[in-house]
């Protein structure tokens, strides 16, 4: 009988559904949340003097804490130098770090990009003094790139399709942003094209930054976005939400300074992103203050932007396309209900 039965509730082990630990279940039981990042950029993602990184691509990281957590510091972040390094180490959760959502990033490695936090795009950093507004005053000019790069290849391909003379100057290595500032100051550049995140980097690295401008016309699109594994769609959207609100944030005028008085607003948007109308949270497995949280902690989209890159930071970028689309841009966030 003894026999039968354990035989009998082997049977019953056996046939037991395994529970694997969800993405959110492991960061719990951790402590914290594993950001992948590159501190390269300034604007996006560097480390000040005492070692604390701060950043755009850092603020989505710690927002998503504040959203777990309720405390933006929980959490670690990791040098991510390429996707390889992501997929080898289950320790990052994931990765914030100017990485262009692209098609065979995406379908073929088994991964997923969150929204879009920063709308990119090859751009070209000019001397203010001469005059020049637009890539097409660059024919016949010097035009410094790093060598070997997708820059290189594109600039190749947008002067050639219009028939221009391109005059290319390869500068290597091409992370050395000091150099390419040297370089332009010097005047062996006319310009320097780069991803505008660089090129606003570049610029903070010369001896006058107010002596050179980025032209407004880019001739690539490359959008900016957080990328995760494919394996756990709770995760993911957790990812996509929590941006969703940052935006949403700004949408309907909820920053870090105003979002306790707003907690007794009567517009049923501000109600339902800030969790007195009770359901979001727990439709993400979180606490209905998980969106208050993660405002508290970092501000709204236009909070996290003018702080790190635009008007209230070294950078100075002008929002462009990351204007909310109310103000000509390409930011909005679909409904919090």
């Amino acid at each position: 009988m003894k026999a039968l039965f354990g035989v009998a509730l082997l049977l019953t082990i056996a046939g037991a559904p395994f529970h694997a630990a969800s993405r959110l279940e492991t960061i719990q039981r951790r402590g914290h949340l594993g950001c992948g990042v590159e501190p390269a950029v300034a604007g996006f993602a560097e480390t000040d003097a005492q070692g604390r990184y701060r950043g755009l691509d850092i603020d989505i990281c710690r927002a998503l804490a504040a959203a777990i957590f309720g405390a933006p510091d929980n959490v670690t972040f990791v040098p991510a130098p390429t996707v390889a390094a992501f997929l080898a180490n289950d320790d990052i959760d994931v990765v914030s770090r100017r990485l262009t959502w692209e098609l065979q990033r995406e379908a073929s490695l088994g991964l997923l990009f969150g929204p879009i936090t920063f709308y990119d795009g090859q751009g070209f950093l000019v001397a203010r003094k001469l005059a020049i507004t637009e890539p097409r005053q660059l024919a016949g000019q010097p035009v410094c790139v790093a060598g070997g790069t997708n820059f290189e290849f594109a600039l190749g391909a947008w002067f050639g399709a219009r028939h221009l003379d391109l005059k290319k100057t390869v500068i290597d290595p091409a992370s050395t942003f000091g150099a390419v500032a040297d370089s332009l100051d010097a005047g062996r550049c006319t310009a320097y094209t780069a991803d505008v995140s660089d090129l606003a980097a570049i610029r903070g690295k010369a001896a006058r930054p107010a002596d050179f401008d980025i032209l407004a016309e880019q001739i690539s699109r490359e959008p900016l976005a957080p990328l995760v594994r494919q394996d756990d769609p709770q995760f993911f959207t957790i990812v996509r939400w929590t941006i969703f609100a940052l935006i949403n944030a700004e949408e309907l005028d909820v920053t870090s300074k105003n979002v306790d008085k707003m907690l007794q607003s009567q517009d049923v948007d501000v109600q339902r992103l800030l969790g007195v109308v009770a359901g979001n949270g727990k439709a993400l497995g979180l606490t209905d203050r998980w969106a208050y949280n993660a405002i508290k902690a970092v501000g709204n989209y236009g909070e996290i932007f003018d702080r790190n890159v635009g008007r209230d930071s070294p950078i100075k970028l002008e929002r462009g396309f990351n204007r909310l689309w109310s103000a000509g841009g390409l930011m909005y966030a679909p409904p919090l209900r």
